[in-house]
């Protein structure tokens, strides 16, 4: 085993974390949790939802249509405690796995909150699901009742239930049509049915015979690289997660004016639910924190939502951030009289670079930034609901100008590192210490290792740091895969650092030892630097890695996230495995590329394939790609692009539900314009 350098003292911050004592911190499960702070905040908001959206089928006072009501804690409690004896009644036992299929809506974390106190283990669909997916998600969990959304999602659900073996199949929306079968719920009935059975001592059963070790969900991961996995995790896998982060961003006492996730704060809720990211950061965590979370209608509505549950907080994946900036530099493209115009625009986002890259501004930066927010920043923070403390960025990576610009504008977005296998955090940046680039320093209660056998020299040489692959253990990590040996003895192992290659491995010599001191370790498949003062900084996905005839390796993500602020590069995949030189595929932003084209008076063609293969349009992209090719090293410059002619989406099966791509599927898609790339090599 090696070590890198000697083991440092732990700093104010980290000794204030681990010796953070949080109200709600004993070892216990997620519906006792939110029994506490449902009991702590019983007259606060505890959700906010939209009226006018859909048929909903709970029994809860109708909301103005377009406008936001909410819910007290108690109320949410009272619903919680009836949904958990109507699923009961429904069959539910303890143990059973119940899937959960619908878009992120109040519903949702009600029916999640509901079938936890039952003793249910919950299990999720994405709402893109095709038939074969649905049957998938759902008989691999064995999972014997279904919550779905609405007729359509339902409809899906029954094309293959003759493959399933499913008791029960809940509504959240009242149907349109009548089922001729007994076996159909709506929400609400199961609502009724439990507030028409509940019995206290019953109810408290159920929650008694939950332990924190008792399997509370499975996620499925994303399937970008095969086939999904069905993650196991526990009540206490989530809630030591939500611990972790408290620690970080919680209402410390050594810090009682600092930014921080507590009863007082807001967040907006949009990401898929289904997803672990949500699940915890939007759910779980602020739930347990006694916020208030507000549910936007879709993601299509966010820009309008926001403003009406002007939020304090949210997590989000870059992709939603590089689509805010894009919408902000539409506006002064447009040079709407109401907002800032291009060149003052322009203007403020050199000032906003240069603020977040100083501790020490001086006077004149000051002046500049300050004229800059009364200008551009603070119109910008005002579409946002005027209340934004911080964002959170999961996910994915971000792009590192992006972070400055939006941390330079007074909207820090808190980049952080997880996986489904860790429920999901690992690493998250400090509320008053946001690192642009970086994915912040591991939470307290979660050890790394990296291990450098898996990082290839050229990236040791350009490191300060450690660099490999990163190994992390703590009361999060997961146990294994559901009913996949092979997978988890594969990625999960009990002592690394033993027998062959265990010399390469070295653990973090940043002091952020779990509490527990055992844990099984698990291998994240990432290339991750530790900087000497224990930030993570993210490479790549070590399956992303490609090789090039010349023997060079390159990281594909770093390249890309260079065109996270392009006016003219919507999407990017960058390709080069057993190529000699790195190539790209590229979706336009067709919108600015109308408005570059009507500028200069040029008439393209109304085939969007036809504009691919427009010279005008290559020329317009190339210089995109000019830029870029400035700030990278020699191996890395992409030399050939090729132009696609339709965004990829996860309903095009180009991305998954959390927005990353399906490289495999990209290339399988476009296997043509590939070929033309490196047809002359």
């Amino acid at each position: 085993m090696t070590q890198h350098g000697k083991s440092q003292t732990a700093p104010d911050w980290l000794q204030a974390e681990r010796a953070y004592d949080d109200e709600f911190r004993e070892r216990g499960t997620i519906p006792e949790l939110f029994a506490q702070c449902a009991s702590a905040e019983s007259d606060s908001a505890a959700q906010l939802y939209k009226g006018g959206v859909y048929e909903r089928s709970m029994p809860i006072p109708a909301a103005p249509p377009g406008e936001y009501e909410s819910l007290t804690y108690e109320q949410f409690h009272d619903i919680v405690r009836h949904l958990a004896a109507g699923f009961r009644e429904l069959g539910v036992e303890h143990g059973d796995r119940i899937g959960i299929f619908a878009n992120t809506r109040m519903e949702w974390a009600q029916a999640d909150l509901g079938l936890l106190a039952a003793g249910g283990v919950v299990t999720t669909v994405y709402t893109d699901s095709s038939p074969d997916q649905v049957l998938f998600l759902l008989d691999d969990p064995d999972a014997s009742g279904v919550v779905v959304e609405n007729e359509t999602l339902l409809d899906r659900v029954l094309e293959v239930e003759d493959n399933l073996d499913l008791s029960f199949f809940v509504l959240l929306d009242e149907p349109t049509n009548e089922y001729d079968r007994d076996d159909v719920y709506t929400l609400g009935d199961v609502h009724d049915i439990g507030e028409d059975t509940f019995d206290e001592e019953q109810y408290q059963s159920w929650l008694d015979r939950t332990t924190p070790d008792d399997l509370a969900s499975i996620i499925y991961t994303s399937g970008t690289t095969g086939k999904p996995k069905g993650v196991r995790l526990t009540h206490w896998n989530f809630r030591a997660n939500v611990h972790q982060i408290r620690r970080r961003a919680g209402p410390r006492p050594d810090r009682p004016n600092a930014l921080s996730i507590d009863s007082d704060t807001v967040s907006i809720s949009f990401l898929p639910l289904a997803h672990v990211f949500e699940r915890l950061a939007g759910h779980f965590l602020m739930f347990g924190s006694g916020a208030t979370v507000g549910y936007t209608e879709s993601p299509d509505t966010i820009s309008e939502d926001i403003k009406k549950i002007r939020p304090n907080t949210g997590a989000s994946v870059p992709r939603v951030y590089e689509r805010i900036f894009d919408n902000m530099r539409t506006q002064a493209s447009e040079g709407a009289a109401s907002v800032f115009t291009k060149p003052i625009f322009d203007w403020s986002l050199g000032v906003a670079r240069e603020y977040a890259s100083t501790d020490d501004p001086g006077t004149l930066l000051a002046v500049k930034h300050s004229l800059a927010d009364r200008l551009v920043f603070s119109t910008v923070k005002e579409q946002l609901g005027g209340r934004l403390d911080f964002m959170i960025s999961g996910g994915g990576s971000l792009g590192e100008d992006l972070a400055r610009l939006f941390k330079g504008m007074g909207i820090p977005i808190l980049e952080g590192y997880g996986l489904t296998e860790t429920a999901p955090v690992v690493s998250v940046n400090r509320p008053d210490d946001t690192r642009p680039g970086t994915l912040g320093p591991p939470v307290v209660g979660v050890e790394i290792a990296l291990d450098e056998s898996r990082a290839f020299e050229q990236e040791r040489a350009e490191t300060e740091g450690a660099i490999g692959e990163l190994l992390v253990r703590g009361d999060n990590v997961s146990g294994g895969y559901w009913r996949n040996p092979g997978a988890t003895e594969r990625a999960f192992v009990e002592d690394p650092f033993e027998g062959e290659g265990g010399d390469a491995i070295a653990r973090s010599s940043v002091p952020t030892a779990p509490e527990s001191g055992d844990g099984t370790w698990f291998r994240t498949g990432d290339l991750i630097e530790q900087t000497p003062d224990g930030y993570l900084v993210f490479h790549e996905r070590l399956k992303q890695i490609f090789v090039m005839s010349t023997g060079k390796n390159v990281a594909p993500g770093p390249i890309e996230d260079l065109f996270a602020t392009s006016d003219r590069v919507e999407q990017i995949m960058v390709v080069g495995d057993n190529e000699k030189f790195v190539g790209a595929l590229i979706v336009p932003n067709y919108e600015r590329l109308q408005k570059w084209a009507d500028t200069q008076g040029i008439d393209l063609p109304e085939n969007a394939d036809e504009r691919c293969e427009d010279e005008r349009v290559r020329a317009w992209i190339q210089e995109a790609v000019d830029e870029a090719n400035e700030e990278l090293e020699r191996v890395e410059k992409i030399k050939e692009f090729e132009l696609v002619p339709h965004e990829w989406t996860a309903d095009n099966d180009m991305l998954t539900p959390s927005m990353k791509k399906k490289r495999r599927n990209i290339l399988t898609e476009y296997e043509e314009k590939l070929t033309r790339i490196y047809e002359d090599e």
